[in-house]
């Protein structure tokens, strides 16, 4: 078993070094019981089993098997960075939901599955600008639920509910078995004289109350959605013009103070977990805070999981970029793509499940086909030494030349990366690569790589070269002009690689 801080690491850790928030949670071989992971590669070589594995990033700062230590831990929802404090934590949260965002833009364009790359295009540049933010579930709760809250505010229900308590006579209505008894304890002989010089006596009286499990619900989604939009607003300051932004806004005054109102009037909060009442099931109003409140507290529960597998989420998102790179080179044509299937949820940072290749191009200029291969089940030798779960294979359908692959890493990480040093260190790894070809009598030719990572501040490319082998970095984003950039650069790289036919021809 071998400790990767990097996918092209030549030195392993050891175990007895945590994993820290500069590095890659990697490990080759065989693990030993109980370490949480998940495949990246089930991959042999001269039938010697070498799996990768991803390691998890840990939701407390720290964690065992492997260790792990220093990682930031994922913020409450609505919490703001405080003055001095490192804002890591929240930057690393709202590059997340970039990414999920653009992930989640898959699911909408897998609706049309003969316009797909064209329709998540499109999505992709309106993310671009962000100006236009992203929708969310918050953003969707904003339009459709701030009328249902303030319908709810002019009726909110109420029940009334028997006290005890000392009345005067003339307002008594209502005696129980308990006032009835109180009253036959006092002195004297009517009950003008047990009423003593106040002239009250302990009776049942009706008051309204408006604890009621509907109330209480509105009020934990009134807290949650409040501190939801507080957070979203804070990742879209540069959106403050845009009409969702100021339906998000809105929606944060009012819930903010619909919440102080309950609260003056005596509502308590509803717990996870409640079981419905009928108003909570047959009233349309608080039937809908009641499912709005489920979603609020589902995606709550999802982002620990999301965080965790961060570098998941990232690999499909590269994946879409290469895709959508390839689809705009000049000459080229998508002549297949694998089905895809969503799921509702994420599965260990993962939102959908393909067959393999994902999507093959044949690039008319150059007489070339090339394969987008993503987390392949059988991987090759090859690819298994680079360690590299995404690859390029370009093949000529003459059968005149061997094919080429070029290795994709989609190194991610909490700390920001230096592209120029990991190509360095790649190019490095693969002059390793050409050896072991060699060694291993394979056919494929691996002479380029490229690394995809995720950008902190603004999207970069460095590209390192050592004869007739050249490693590529690209660091992107998944807004704004970090997005742009980036598939710029990743575009570049590909009408680079694939503008004339390749030295190895």
């Amino acid at each position: 078993m071998a400790r990767l801080p990097r996918p092209w690491s030549g030195q392993t850790r050891e175990d007895d070094v945590p994993f820290g928030p500069q590095d890659c949670l990697l490990s080759e071989g065989e693990l030993k019981q109980g370490e949480d992971r998940v495949p990246l590669m089930l991959g042999s070589v001269r039938d010697e089993k070498r799996p990768l594995w991803l390691h998890p990033y840990p939701r407390k700062g720290s964690g065992e098997a492997p260790k792990r230590a220093g990682f930031p831990i994922r913020p409450k929802i609505g919490a703001e960075p405080q003055p001095d404090e490192d804002t890591l934590p929240f930057d690393t949260l709202r590059r997340m939901n970039e990414v999920m965002a653009r992930l989640q833009e898959l699911e909408e364009a897998l609706d049309d599955p003969m316009n797909v790359w064209s329709r998540l295009r499109d999505a992709w540049k309106r993310a671009e600008n962000e100006e236009d933010p992203r929708m969310a579930e918050i953003v969707r709760q904003a339009r459709d639920l701030g009328p249902v809250a303030r319908d709810l505010e002019k009726r909110i229900r109420r029940v009334l509910r028997r006290h005890r308590e000392l009345t005067p006579l003339d307002r008594v209505q209502e005696m129980d078995r308990a006032s009835m008894v109180w009253l036959s304890r006092q002195p004297g002989r009517r009950i003008a004289e047990r009423a003593g010089a106040s002239q009250r006596i302990l009776a049942t009286v009706r008051r309204e109350n408006f604890d009621t499990l509907e109330n209480r619900v509105l009020r934990s989604w009134l807290r949650l959605a409040e501190a939801v939009a507080r957070e979203w607003l804070r990742e879209h300051k540069r959106a403050s013009e845009s009409a969702r932004f100021r339906s998000v806004e809105a929606l944060r005054k009012l819930t903010k103070r619909m919440d102080q109102d309950l609260d003056h009037l005596g509502v308590g909060i509803a717990h996870p977990g409640i079981t419905p009442n009928y108003v909570l099931m047959q009233d349309r109003g608080y039937r809908r805070v009641h499912d709005a409140w489920l979603r609020l507290l589902k995606r709550d529960q999802a982002l620990d999981e999301l965080w965790a597998w961060q570098a998941q989420a990232w690999t499909d998102f590269s994946v879409l970029a290469i895709v959508l790179a390839l689809d705009e080179l000049p000459g080229s044509e998508l002549i297949a793509q694998s089905p895809m299937l969503w799921h509702e949820e994420a599965r260990a940072g993962r939102w959908f499940d393909q067959d393999r290749p994902l999507a093959v191009f044949w690039l008319k200029q150059i007489g070339r086909v090339v394969e987008v291969q993503a987390r392949p089940e059988q991987p090759g030798s090859l690819l298994t030494v680079a360690r590299a779960h995404v690859a390029l294979r370009i093949s000529d359908p003459t059968g005149q030349n061997f094919d080429q692959r070029v290795p994709v890493w989609t190194p991610h990480a909490m700390h920001p990366f230096d592209v120029g040093e990991l190509a360095q260190e790649a190019l490095g790894y693969l002059a390793q690569l050409r050896v072991a070809q060699r060694q291993l009598n394979v056919m494929d030719t691996i002479l380029s790589g490229l690394i995809l990572a995720p950008t902190h501040h603004e999207s970069c490319a460095a590209r390192q070269t050592n004869g007739e082998l050249a490693v590529n970095a690209i660091s992107l984003g998944a807004s704004g002009d970090a997005l742009r950039k980036g598939i710029a650069a990743l575009k570049a790289f590909a009408e680079g690689q694939f503008s004339e036919a390749p030295a190895w021809a």
